[in-house]
């Protein structure tokens, strides 16, 4: 973490309250503010035209409930003139004539006293088109005698929103009491599908999986599109960004699909034509006032321990990459450069549980990290955290056993499932490796985040209660909501379901729950498919594939007719719809 002067340790306790984190679909996103004490009926609107257009606009709506508090909620207004909502997000509206009525969404129905939601939509338009007069919130009249009405001038909102701290200085957790920046590109994708509108509305990460998507692929956006739609999703509250660095040398040298476009020796195009392009991109005093999250390089620096010499899962392109040292000094010159930047947040990858979750993997991999973190010129403080379970389908919490069961006079780490792991599920192993972390140097205060776009494991296979004790086995097994063939497998599981929405501080020491993967994004190919992004074709991906001693030779899971690494795949979407959990 890169400041111009030392601020104090980010520290956390035992318990750590909960922020909702609110996605903004197209136009506005707004954090839940503090409960404040009781007060009577009321509510102020900020109502705000963002843009227009010859035909139409895009309004943003804020309500602030100034009375008590209240577990759902529905504001209603009537149009002037002959304006037709044609698209909402982050409500339910629907419109009779030029009466209109906006109703909270699953998520974002809870307002105490003195919280704030938001919402928007566009709307088509021809000749006038006034700022409605009067609004009410669940039937009480907003913007009462005091309280501001929404034809004033959009200049000073009836509350003030959080605003971040002075260039230079970092806030604790990134994702507190701010909005989180959804993907157009994406959304649109999830919006399309059956039932995708459900969560379209989401964030999720931003990949920049190559050199040309920093300037966009073909007709896509690219690194500047993004930052500047998240300032107009913004609208001036803190906000946060996502973004995947994900382009090493020899990238992920144990997985062929995931294979990148730079050789094992190119890290000068690593550092002059990535990371340098990015980091000028990012320094931009334009997007100073955005919180921009970096998680830096997946699927790599785990690889230098678990998957080279004398280990029996030895790849030999990971004794290249550890020999020539380029996942280090590439991850380290990112951190270097981007930590640099003040209002960017590093986030390096952790693998999985069922990675490094193991005695001899634990300690090794916090090690190579830290050698990563203080290579090329940065150092431990230029890293906010870490995340785990990215792109993968490790369960968020395994409620129907746990690591200190005993069955039949066994352990549940004896068991084939867990197989002498000394962790069950993503958020016991995140806590645990946050304080190993911890003790080889990095600072006190980092914190986790934890994908869970696609660990849901929900459905009509989800059990219900533990497995029989008839054996541990039998135990794990029938209890365990990964349903997994083995933990091993990685690419585009059979079963799989959406997990938690993205969620700022849910546990001690974990910021956020993040959808880093898109879900719907293919993991890889079921075969042989000709690119050129560098894209091989990885045999944990096709569905007949037996497997290999980093899957104890079971077969892959993988669903079939899956298209390349990073592609739309309808088919996994669909059933991530399904078996989510939370149910949608």
């Amino acid at each position: 973490m890169s400041r111009t002067t030392t601020p104090p340790r980010r520290t956390r306790g035992a318990a750590l309250a909960a922020f909702a984190l609110v996605a903004a679909a197209a136009g506005t996103a707004t954090a839940l503010d503090a409960p404040a004490g009781a007060a009577a009926a009321g509510c102020t609107v900020d109502y705000r035209i963002q843009t227009a257009w010859n035909g139409g606009f895009s309004a943003n709506v804020n309500v602030t409930n100034t009375g008590d508090a209240i577990s759902s909620w529905k504001l209603e207004w009537s149009f002037a003139g002959d304006q037709k909502v044609t698209q909402g997000w982050n409500s339910t509206i629907t419109q009779s004539g030029t009466a209109v009525a906006a109703a909270n969404v699953a998520w974002n129905g809870a307002l105490a006293s003195g919280a704030s939601a938001s919402f928007g939509f566009n709307a088509s338009a021809t000749g006038s088109n006034a700022v409605p007069a009067v609004f009410k919130l669940n039937g009480v009249t907003c913007n009462a005698p005091g309280g501001g009405g929404p034809t004033d001038p959009p200049t000073d909102p009836p509350t003030d929103p959080p605003t971040d701290p002075p260039a230079g200085a970092k806030v604790d957790n990134p994702y507190a009491n701010a909005g989180v920046y959804v993907n157009p590109e994406w959304s649109a994708k999830a919006a399309a599908e059956p039932g995708g509108s459900k969560v379209s509305n989401q964030p999720t990460g931003v990949w920049l999986d190559r050199i040309a998507a920093i300037e966009g692929v073909g007709a896509g956006m690219g690194l500047r599109d993004h930052l500047d739609e998240a300032l107009r999703q913004a609208a001036g509250r803190p906000f946060v960004v996502q973004l995947v660095i994900y382009n090493l040398p020899g990238r992920d040298c144990a997985a062929l699909a995931s294979n990148g476009e730079l050789g094992p020796t190119e890290i000068g195009r690593y550092q002059s034509e990535y990371i340098d392009p990015i980091a000028a991109i990012l320094a931009d005093s334009k997007y100073a006032g955005l919180r921009i999250v970096t998680t830096v390089e997946i699927d790599s620096l785990p690889n230098l321990v678990t998957n080279v010499t004398p280990r029996p899962t030895v790849t030999p392109q990971c004794d290249v990459m550890k020999a020539n040292g380029n996942y280090i000094k590439g991850v380290g010159y990112a951190l270097n450069h981007l930590g640099a930047i003040p209002n960017v947040y590093n986030y390096v990858d952790a693998g999985h549980h069922g990675w490094i979750g193991w005695d001899d993997n634990f300690n090794a991999s916090a090690q190579v990290f830290k050698q990563a973190a203080t290579a090329e010129g940065s150092t431990v403080d230029k890293v906010h955290g870490f995340i785990v379970n990215t792109a993968n389908y490790g369960a968020l919490k395994e409620n129907n056993f746990t690591i200190n069961d005993n069955i039949a006079g066994k352990s549940v780490r004896e068991s084939k499932w867990v197989d002498w792991n000394r962790y069950v599920d993503e958020q016991s192993f995140a806590q645990a490796f946050r304080q190993e972390l911890v003790g080889v140097g990095f600072p006190s205060g980092i914190g986790m985040l934890i994908d869970t776009s696609r660990n849901g494991w929900g459905g009509s296979a989800r059990p219900g209660g533990p497995g029989p004790q008839t054996s541990v086995d039998t135990y794990v097994d029938g209890g365990r909501y990964d349903r997994r063939i083995h933990l091993g497998n990685w690419c585009n599981q059979s079963g799989a379901g959406l997990g938690e929405r993205p969620k700022a501080a849910p546990a001690a020491g974990i910021d956020a729950y993040v959808w880093m993967k898109p879900p719907g994004e293919s993991d890889g190919a079921s075969k042989e498919i000709p690119n050129n992004q560098g894209k091989g074709f990885d045999r944990m991906c096709d569905p007949t594939y037996t497997g290999n001693p980093r899957n104890n030779n079971n077969m892959s899971g993988a669903l079939p007719n899956a298209p390349l690494s990073g592609d739309w795949f309808s088919a996994q979407f669909q059933e991530l719809l399904k078996n989510a959990n939370p149910a949608l």
